[in-house]
């Protein structure tokens, strides 16, 4: 093994400040995501090009593993021209003897630039080393070495380096942190622009207005409400962009509410609902959404087909899709969001599933309900805890990750079913 002289080693974490070298690397991502081909930035899942670029841009702050350090012994000249204790004629001069180096590879993982940068947090007493690629090395010196103090002087540099890569961490965590949120206003920003450069901001054909005189039963809105369609998440495709509607969010979220609304009219008139199946459910909800809205071209806007409860259609596919559930157990849940990722039409579709719970242990159904969906093989991250018994969820399809759908899941206690007497 080789060892280093003394005189290789450098000072560690003294070339970069940390403020400045995390602002070049954010600007690095920025213009990164500007120099991605346009159609190819629309064709991709803003969450997963985010969650891409946040990934790529992640500072891994090196980690040192002193149990695997090694040690080797050589002989070295060294000067001691300077030594007080010992009588020079000339101290102009270097004055050399043979003397003891012990050289030390120290092993790490990580990004080696960060033994260059300067934490926020120093106490100017920077250690020397020599970075290679995985080992850190650095050489103990002297005309009289002692194991203990060659140790000494090892566990002081180790510890000295140990201390820098902590305050680097900190500062490494917030950065590291901000990432992808960063990411993904760089990319709704471009993407913004884009489709405003090619003039596909408005109009893509579909929109649903409030009937007049709307019951205020299930808390309409007192002005008029048109559903304006948005342009979709797109496919990672290099293929010219090709919009596709999505549900906008405004409208989205007053459907949830009259649904809402339509529990708690069930459970302010328990008996009304006591035996109520989810066929009967289903034309509740039906009656009192379209009691909402008016389709463009039919009387109604949400209808239902084959196994899914409640949809919305735009040139013959799904838009939104409602599911009303009896709580059977977690596969049976499982397999209503298979269900649902099934009707999956357009790039971003919406859904909601209402889980009607006739247990008695509602708080255990609730957790089993948000554990079950995490655990879906489909699952991308959770948009919004939205309140103790309602989650909004994101979903990729099976087939095309860029595929997206929004669940919000919402359980409800319902009134249980007399049982007859015999």
């Amino acid at each position: 093994m080789r060892g280093n002289r003394s005189g290789s080693n450098y000072h560690l974490f003294n070339k970069g400040d940390w403020f400045a070298t995390q602002e070049a690397w954010r600007k690095q991502l920025s213009d990164a995501i500007e120099a991605k081909d346009g159609d190819e930035l629309l064709n991709t899942s803003t969450t997963d090009l985010a969650r891409y670029y946040a990934r790529d841009f992640a500072f891994e702050v090196p980690k040192i593993y002193p149990a695997d350090l090694v040690v080797d012994q050589r002989e070295t000249q060294i000067d001691v021209s300077r030594d007080q204790s010992r009588w020079i004629s000339d101290q102009s001069r270097p004055h050399f003897i043979t003397g003891t180096a012990v050289d030390v590879e120290l092993p790490f993982t990580g990004n080696k630039l960060g033994f260059d940068i300067q934490p926020t947090t120093s106490n100017f007493n920077n250690p020397r080393a020599h970075v290679g690629d995985g080992i850190i090395s650095f050489s103990i010196t002297g005309t009289d070495l002692t194991p203990d103090r060659v140790k000494q002087e090892i566990d002081r540099a180790v510890n000295s380096i140990n201390e820098h890569l902590g305050w680097l961490a900190n500062d490494a965590k917030s950065y590291n942190a901000s990432l992808e949120s960063l990411a993904m206003q760089a990319i709704e920003r471009r993407k913004e622009k884009l489709l405003k450069d090619k003039s596909l901001v408005a109009g893509l054909g579909f929109k649903m207005k409030e009937r007049p005189g709307a019951s205020p039963t299930f808390a309409a809105p007192s002005v008029r409400r048109n559903i304006r369609p948005t342009t979709a998440k797109p496919l990672a495709s290099r293929e010219p962009y090709k919009p596709e509607p999505i549900l906008a969010g405004e409208d989205y979220e007053h459907i949830l509410s009259v649904m809402e609304n339509m529990v708690g009219v069930m459970e302010q008139s328990p008996g009304a609902f006591r035996e109520i199946d989810e066929e009967s459910l289903r034309t509740h909800f039906l009656v009192q959404l379209n009691g909402h809205f008016a389709g463009n071209a039919t009387g109604e806007t949400f209808n239902y087909e084959g196994k899914s409860d409640i949809l919305i259609k735009v040139d013959g596919k799904n838009i939104f899709i409602g599911e009303c559930k009896f709580w059977t157990g977690e596969k049976g849940y499982l397999e209503t969001l298979d269900q649902v990722l099934s009707y999956l039409s357009w790039r971003d579709t919406k859904a909601a599933v209402l889980v009607f719970n006739r247990n008695k242990d509602f708080s255990g159904v609730l957790a089993k309900i948000d554990e079950a969906s995490r655990s879906h093989p489909n699952f991308k991250k959770l948009v919004r805890k939205r309140s103790e018994s309602s989650w909004t969820y994101l979903f990729g399809h099976k087939d095309d990750a860029n595929r997206e759908i929004t669940i919000t899941v919402q359980g409800y206690n319902v009134p249980e079913r007399i049982k007859p007497r015999v």
